[in-house]
């Protein structure tokens, strides 16, 4: 059907085209910028602990909290702790915006060609897209609806079955390496976001470094 397809040109010299039917996304670090909440709750849950926060910090990008409190503190009751990082991160608004670009791109796409896959908890996922002036997507896929954390590909599968389209013809736009091996193993092409990892971190088809000259078209 026309209109069915996009087109997303990425900048560089020269330009690369990439074809897909949907865009499926990321959410911190790839459309809202929410280093300064991430790192703020974090800081403080390890000072509460005793625990290494910059290694924790290391962790955490593109984790479930339950995944992340489990790796870096097996001995504390995962239910307990994150249902305090959960009060701490939904009251944080320090520093939100949309990552460079954002916005006019997801104004470019229809409401059934994107998704947002993020390992955030659904009502954070809401405040942080809206903190940063972002639209909600009519597919939202949260941590709480998925049972295991990326690099499972389950949430990128959900997302594309949420939007009627086959792996295949998704493509994946994540910012660390759990997220760039969870698309991967969804069977989908991935574009990287270089705002929290070096391209050379990143296994991934293209980089953009943010949205700012890339283009979308339906065709």
């Amino acid at each position: 059907m026309p209109g069915d397809a996009l087109e997303i040109k990425l900048p560089g010299k020269p330009s690369i085209a990439v074809t897909c039917r949907a865009l499926l996304f990321d959410m911190d670090g790839t459309l809202v910028d929410s280093r300064p909440c991430v790192e703020k709750t974090w800081r403080a849950w390890c000072d509460r602990h005793g625990l290494d926060a910059d290694l924790l910090l290391q962790l955490s990008p593109g984790r479930q909290q339950h995944a992340t409190i489990t790796m870096a503190a097996p001995h504390l009751d995962p239910d307990a702790e994150a249902g305090w990082l959960r009060r701490a991160e939904e009251n944080c608004r320090d520093g939100l915006t949309p990552i460079r670009g954002a916005r006019p791109l997801l104004a470019a796409l229809a409401p059934r060609q994107w998704a947002v896959v993020t390992s955030a908890w659904r009502r954070l996922a809401e405040i942080r897209l809206s903190a940063a002036g972002l639209t909600l997507p009519r597919v939202l896929v949260t941590a709480d609806e998925v049972p295991a954390s990326k690099p499972s590909p389950v949430g990128y599968l959900l997302a594309a079955a949420g939007l009627g389209v086959e792996p295949a013809d998704c493509v994946v736009i994540e910012d660390t390496p759990v997220g760039i091996a969870a698309g991967r193993a969804a069977g989908m092409r991935t574009i990287a976001i270089t705002t929290a990892f070096g391209a050379d971190q990143l296994d991934a088809d293209h980089h953009i470094a943010d949205y700012l000259g890339v283009q979308v078209r339906s065709c």
